[in-house]
C-alpha cells in the first residue's frame, strides 16, 4: 500500500477520534489555536479527493500535506525537539536458535501519542493500520493505560503519554553492538526494608481475608545519569543479555520538557502475535544463581519443585488462559510448556507458555484489551490486585510493567499478509527523563511468602541495574618474581570465567601477549602485577614494586555484617570495590585487614584476601557458599591439603586457635585477631 493511502487511513481514524473525544484528547496547557488548526487540517485531509495523477501523489507525499494527517493526537501536532532514534534486539520467542530481530531506526515518519484514556484504542488502530500498510511501529503503553480497556482497573494518574509509537517506513541494518561512552547512574532513592515489610504484611492479611491470592508488589529506584545514554543501554545489555531489548528515544512533546528515553532489557515476553497464532510467556518464580555449578543446579531444581514458586506461576498461567479465551477460537487455548526454568545472569526464572488461535477479525486493540496489563505484573484476580497495588504504591509505575514492543508487516507460511506484534513486559528497564532515571523492582507475593525471602529476591533482581550503573574492569593481581608470574594459568582461568559471566569479550592470545610484554620489561626483582580487562575486551597490565609483608599481621572483626557477601562483585574480582572499601582498616591503624561475616553470622573472607582458621587441630577455610571470592591462594591451599572447607560462625571464634591470611600475591601469612571491644 502506498504512503498516500497510509496517511489517508490515519486521517480517517483522526476524524473518528475527533468526533468521539473532542477537546479531551489534548493535554492541559495546549494552546487552543493549535488544537483547532490540527483538527481542521485532519478533517480537510480526510475530505480531499484522492486523485490518480502524479502531481496529486506528490502533494500527498509532501511533508506539508502529510503533516495535516498527523494531527489526530497531540504529539503529532509538532515534531519532537530531539531526533527520535531507536534500537530493537529481540530474541525469536518461538525459536531461540533463529536469528534475532535486530534493527536500528532513524527519524520516524510519524509519532503517535495518547494522553487520555479514550485516545488509546484509536492509537492502536492507527498503529495496526500502518503496519498492515507496510510500516514498522515501535513504542510502549504505560501501566496506567489499563483503564482504557477496563474502567475497573484502578491506577495512579500517569506522568507521561499513556501510549507512544513511532512509525517508520523501514528498519535500518543493525550495525553491531550499541556503542556509546561511559555512563554512571547514582541511585539515591531505594526502597526501605521497613516500608517493604509493612506492605508485605498488608498483602498477607488481604490474602487471608480472601480478597485476592497474589499481588505483584513493586517499588521504584530513582537516580541520576551522568554520561551517555547509549553507553548505559550497552551496559544494560551486557548485564542482562538476550531477551527483548529496546532503546526508544522518544524525544519530547514540548521544547521545555526533558527528553524521554526507554532502555529495556526485559527477559519476559508479554505476547507474540503472528497471523492468528498468539503466544504469551509469563515469568513468575525466582531463585538466586549459585556460587558453584553444583549449587546453581540445586537452586534451579529447588525452584522447579517449590510449592510456593509453582503456585505463584500457575496462578498467572490460569489468569492468562482466561484472558486469552476472550479473543481465542473455542478450545484453542493450550499450555504447551509449564514450569520451565531459564538461567539469567543473576537469577533463575520460571516461565510457562500459554498459546491460542485468535478469532477472525481480532485487532491489536482487542489483544491489548484482553491481556493488558500482563497478569505477571498485577497478581490475581487482576482487578482486585490492581486495587491493592494502587493503595500500596505511592505513584505511577510508568512504562515499567506496561508493554514495550514492535508491530510490523508479516507474511504467514501460507502466504497470507498480516501483522506481527511482539511486546515485552518491561521489567529490567530504565525510564530516563533528561538525566533523571527510574527503575522498578518487584515480586509476586502469595500466601505464606516470607518477607525476608521476598526482600532477598528484590536484591537479586536489582543486581542487573547495579552491574550496569557504573563501568568496571575485571581484575587479577599476580606476583612476578624473577621474570616468572605466579599461578599465571589459574589467574587467567578465573578471569576467563569472569569475562563469561559479565559478557566481556575474551581474546586469550591478546591477553597472554599483554602479560608477556610486561614480563619482558620487568625480568628482575619482585613486582605486583595488575591485569585488567575492560568491557570492550581490551587488556592492560600494570606493575609496581612489591615488598614482602612482615608476619604475623593483625586482623580485626568487622563491626557489622557484610551485606554484599553473595554479590557477584564478591564472587568475581573487579575494580568495583566500594563494598570492600567500606570495611577497610582506617589509615594509620595497625590492623592489616578486616575479617568479614555475612548476614547469617558466617565468616567469609577479608577485604583483599581469604582466611584460614585453626580449629580443633585442623586448618579450615569458609566454603564459597558463605559468599566470598574464590581466591587462587585459597585454591592452592585446598589442593595441597593444607586446609579443608568448613563453616565458621562468629560465635565459634573463641574456639579459633590460629589465623592465617591467604592470597596469591602474599601467599600464606600468619595472623592474629585483635580483641573485640
Amino acid at each position: 500500500m502506498s504512503f498516500r493511502l497510509i496517511t489517508r487511513e490515519i486521517a480517517q481514524v483522526a476524524v473518528r477520534l475527533r468526533i468521539d473525544a473532542r477537546r479531551q484528547r489534548f493535554h492541559a496547557g495546549r494552546e487552543q489555536r493549535t488544537t483547532d488548526a490540527c483538527e481542521a487540517g485532519a478533517e480537510q485531509h480526510h475530505r480531499r479527493r484522492i486523485g490518480s495523477g502524479k502531481a496529486q501523489m506528490a502533494r500527498d507525499a509532501h511533508p506539508e500535506h502529510t503533516q495535516r494527517a498527523k494531527c489526530w493526537l497531540d504529539s503529532l501536532t509538532r515534531p519532537s525537539a530531539f531526533a527520535v532514534t531507536s534500537l530493537i534486539d529481540f530474541t525469536d520467542p518461538r525459536d531461540s536458535s533463529a536469528p534475532r530481530l535486530r534493527h536500528a531506526f532513524g527519524q520516524p515518519r510519524t509519532v503517535l501519542a495518547a494522553h487520555s484514556l479514550d485516545e488509546v484504542r484509536p492509537l492502536l488502530d492507527a498503529v495496526e493500520a500502518a503496519a498492515r500498510a507496510g510500516a514498522w511501529a515501535l513504542g510502549y503503553l504505560r501501566y496506567e493505560a489499563a483503564p482504557a480497556f477496563d474502567a475497573a482497573m484502578t491506577v495512579h494518574a500517569a506522568d507521561g503519554p499513556l501510549a507512544w509509537f513511532a512509525i517508520h517506513d523501514t528498519p535500518l541494518p543493525w550495525n553491531g553492538e550499541p556503542g556509546g561512552g561511559a555512563a554512571v547512574v547514582d541511585w539515591h532513592t531505594l526502597p526501605t526494608r521497613a516500608a517493604f515489610d509493612a506492605a508485605h504484611a498488608r498483602i498477607q492479611r488481604a490474602i487471608a481475608d480472601g480478597v485476592l491470592y497474589q499481588v505483584n508488589h513493586t517499588a521504584q529506584l530513582r537516580g541520576r545519569l551522568a554520561g551517555d545514554d547509549r553507553g548505559l543501554f550497552a551496559a544494560l545489555q551486557r548485564a542482562q543479555p538476550g531477551g527483548y531489548a529496546t532503546h526508544l528515544d522518544c524525544g519530547t512533546n514540548d521544547g521545555n520538557e526533558d527528553r524521554v528515553q526507554v532502555l529495556s532489557v526485559s527477559p519476559e515476553l508479554f505476547f507474540d502475535w503472528r497471523g492468528n497464532e498468539i503466544l504469551t510467556r509469563p515469568m513468575k518464580g525466582t531463585a538466586p544463581r549459585g556460587t558453584t555449578p553444583d549449587e546453581d543446579a540445586a537452586l534451579a531444581a529447588r525452584l522447579r519443585a517449590s510449592p510456593k514458586e509453582r503456585a505463584e506461576n500457575v496462578m498467572i498461567v490460569d489468569l492468562l488462559r482466561n484472558d486469552l479465551s476472550r479473543i481465542a477460537e473455542p478450545h484453542s487455548v493450550r499450555v504447551p510448556a509449564l514450569f520451565h526454568t531459564e538461567a539469567l545472569p543473576t537469577v533463575w526464572q520460571m516461565t510457562s507458555d500459554v498459546v491460542a488461535r485468535t478469532r477472525a477479525g481480532t485487532r491489536l486493540a482487542d489483544v491489548f484489551a484482553a491481556l493488558f496489563p500482563c497478569g505477571s505484573v498485577t497478581g490475581a484476580p487482576k482487578v482486585e490486585a490492581m486495587r491493592m497495588i494502587r493503595a500500596l504504591e505511592g505513584g505511577p509505575r510508568g512504562i515499567y510493567c506496561g508493554a514495550v514492543g514492535v508491530v510490523r508487516p508479516y507474511v504467514s507460511p501460507d502466504g497470507q499478509r498480516g501483522i506481527a506484534a511482539t511486546f515485552n513486559v518491561p521489567i529490567r528497564s530504565i525510564e530516563l527523563k533528561g538525566s533523571n532515571a527510574r527503575c522498578g523492582i518487584g515480586s509476586g507475593i502469595v500466601w505464606g511468602a516470607s518477607a525476608k525471602d521476598e526482600w532477598a529476591e528484590w536484591a537479586a533482581k536489582r543486581a542487573f541495574v547495579e552491574r550496569a550503573s557504573a563501568p568496571f574492569d575485571l581484575l587479577e593481581t599476580l606476583g612476578l618474581h624473577g621474570g616468572k608470574l605466579r599461578h599465571r594459568d589459574e589467574h587467567l582461568a578465573r578471569m576467563r570465567a569472569a569475562a563469561a559471566h559479565f559478557g566481556y569479550p575474551w581474546d586469550e592470545s591478546r591477553i597472554e601477549a599483554c602479560l608477556d610484554d610486561l614480563v619482558r620489561t620487568h625480568g628482575q626483582g619482585a613486582w605486583r602485577v595488575r591485569l585488567l580487562l575492560n568491557a570492550q575486551g581490551l587488556a592492560r597490565a600494570e606493575a609496581a614494586a612489591f615488598a614482602p609483608t612482615p608476619a604475623p599481621v593483625l586482623l580485626a572483626l568487622a563491626d557489622r555484617p557484610f551485606l554484599q557477601a553473595h554479590s557477584e562483585f564478591s564472587r568475581y574480582k573487579t575494580t568495583r570495590r566500594a563494598h570492600y572499601a567500606a570495611f577497610a582498616p582506617t589509615t594509620g591503624s595497625d590492623v592489616f585487614d578486616t575479617v568479614l561475616y555475612n548476614e547469617a553470622g558466617e565468616i567469609t573472607e577479608s577485604t583483599f584476601g581469604n582466611l584460614a582458621m585453626l580449629i580443633d587441630g585442623r586448618w579450615v577455610t569458609p566454603p564459597l557458599a558463605c559468599g566470598l571470592l574464590p581466591g587462587i591462594g585459597r585454591a592452592v591451599a585446598l589442593r595441597e591439603g593444607r586446609v579443608v572447607e568448613a563453616v565458621v560462625r562468629v560465635q565459634d571464634l573463641p574456639r579459633v586457635q590460629g589465623w592465617a591470611f591467604i592470597n596469591s600475591l602474599r601467599d600464606w601469612l600468619e595472623a592474629r585477631l585483635a580483641p573485640s571491644n
